[in-house]
């Protein structure tokens, strides 16, 4: 009877909040009776690798989204090409060359594995990885109870990864709708959004529709990327620059005071400011201590329940860069 209850309480949950993680089978702690140990060792590995380079961490929180927007969060972004599939997500132009931290996933799958052979998907690590990144390059503000129970998929194509993932030149009515179309609300997009407090880009990614032609853009800030960055951006030549200059290797709201400032690289970026809504969230964000954060964790939970794949739908990879 009690069990009874229990699921029809989750049931009307699910119905009340459509985007709660427990509608898609799961939970946090999902492995303390069969792996009881992952998620520690998932956060030793991390650890290990943003101390050395706080743009690891940075990487390993985009791959999260970047993995969660295509096909759901179920590891496709970490597929290595094969004869039969020779252009997987990893190597679409917004994962390639700029998407990092596939070594900190090795890392952390090779020592599950030793602790738990077959237990532990690769969609669950990237997803303690990036809540584990953001955990320390938040000095430990930013505390995510993240859900786990995801299963690998088999599908990789990097086509779908320019369909789905939101570009840098997007306006704001393309920001809310490719949100939204995951589920996820315009909210949502604000928050997520101030991931890019931390991490760099490439000069490609913003010069021509940034400082290249008439924008809001600061004009002091924009001197100093026309010093950093090329006229015209190649292959060969595309540096990188800080997407937060002021606290470059800190998950904070200092993107939220460089917004209001006019001093931030994408016109997505730029675009929050296009609505009064919108303006407010990130006037928020930037003044109200502990919001933000408070705001990213849930976000973050959200977003790692996009698609999640159960049952015969997806498996548990021996090695994360190939299916079974």
């Amino acid at each position: 009877m009690a069990a009874a209850s229990l699921k029809l309480s989750v049931a009307l949950a699910c119905v009340l909040l459509l985007s709660s993680a427990a509608c898609h089978g799961l939970e946090v702690g999902y492995y303390k009776k069969t792996c009881p140990r992952v998620e520690a060792i998932v956060r030793d590995e991390v650890k290990k690798f943003v101390y050395k380079n706080a743009g690891i961490g940075a990487g390993l929180i985009r791959m999260f989204f970047h993995d969660c927007f295509v096909q759901g969060c179920d590891g496709s972004v970490l597929l290595d090409p094969t004869p039969t599939n020779p252009q997987p997500e990893k190597l679409s132009p917004p994962n390639f060359p700029s998407l990092r931290g596939f070594e900190v996933i090795d890392a952390a799958k090779d020592a599950v594995e030793k602790a738990c052979p077959g237990v532990v998907s690769c969609a669950d690590i990237v997803a303690f990885a990036g809540r584990d990144a953001a955990y320390f390059l938040s000095k430990m503000k930013v505390k995510i109870n993240m859900p786990a129970g995801r299963l690998d998929g088999r599908v990789s194509n990097s086509t779908e990864a320019l369909d789905n993932l939101p570009p840098p030149f997007f306006n704001l009515d393309q920001l809310v709708a490719s949100f939204a179309a995951k589920g996820l609300s315009a909210e949502d997009m604000v928050v997520l959004s101030g991931a890019h407090t931390i991490g760099v880009s490439h000069c490609s990614s913003f010069v021509s529709n940034r400082i290249a032609v008439t924008s809001d853009i600061d004009g002091g800030f924009a001197n100093f990327l026309r010093r950093r960055c090329p006229a015209n951006p190649s292959t060969a030549n595309d540096p990188t620059v800080n997407q937060d200059v002021v606290t470059p290797n800190a998950l904070d709201n200092q993107y939220y005071k460089n917004v209001l400032a006019h001093k931030v690289l994408f016109t997505s970026d730029a675009a929050l400011l296009t609505t009064p809504a919108t303006t407010q969230m990130v006037r928020d964000s930037a003044n109200i201590p502990g919001q933000w954060e408070a705001k990213f964790n849930k976000a973050m939970v959200k977003m790692g329940a996009i698609d999640v794949k159960t049952g015969k739908q997806g498996e548990i990879r021996r090695k994360c860069r190939v299916v079974n």
